[in-house]
């Protein structure tokens, strides 16, 4: 078995305190027990893969940002002639 420190904000250190001894479970046991079933809710990855960002087609005109007042004129003036 390893030993090891945690450190524990003051309130939770309490709680749990006053839980173990209410149960007469000693704090390391906790732990333990806690840890067993964080880790048992979440599994390791079966994937092996890197998360990579989803890409995806959003199709239409893509216009650089610093181009795009010059865009929305030219769409406003072409409107407007064409009334």
């Amino acid at each position: 078995m390893t030993r090891t420190q945690i450190q524990l904000p003051d309130e939770l250190y309490k709680r749990a305190k006053r839980f173990g001894e209410e149960r007469e479970i000693s704090l390391a046991e906790m732990t333990r027990r806690g840890l067993e079933m964080f880790l048992d809710r979440y599994p390791p990855s079966t994937s092996k893969k890197e998360w990579k960002l989803p890409v995806f087609d959003s199709g239409g005109l893509k216009v650089p940002l610093e181009s795009l007042r010059d865009v929305i004129i030219e769409d406003e003036l072409s409107r407007h002639f064409e009334r």
